[in-house]
C-alpha cells in the first residue's frame, strides 16, 4: 500500500501552482525561507499554526492541512 504524502509536498503542488516563489510563499506565510524549505522536504512536520498560515496564504482551509 502506498504511503499518504507529506503535507509539504501539498504545499509544495500549492506554492508552484499560485506561481509563487519559496522566498515569496515564505515571506506571505510569514516564516522564515529555511523554516518553509524543512517543511516542504517533509523534515519538519506541519504545526497547528503553520496550517493557519497556509489556509491565509494559499487560500485553502485549516482543516484541510491539518487532515494530512
Amino acid at each position: 500500500m502506498n504511503q499518504p504524502a507529506h503535507p509539504g509536498q501539498l504545499m509544495k503542488h500549492s506554492i508552484e501552482a499560485s506561481g509563487l516563489s519559496l522566498t515569496d510563499a515564505a515571506k506571505r506565510l510569514g516564516v522564515m525561507r529555511q523554516t518553509l524549505s524543512r517543511v516542504i522536504n517533509g523534515r519538519i512536520s506541519l504545526s497547528p499554526e503553520m496550517a493557519v498560515r497556509a489556509s491565509k496564504a494559499l487560500c485553502s482551509t485549516v482543516e484541510h492541512w491539518m487532515r494530512m
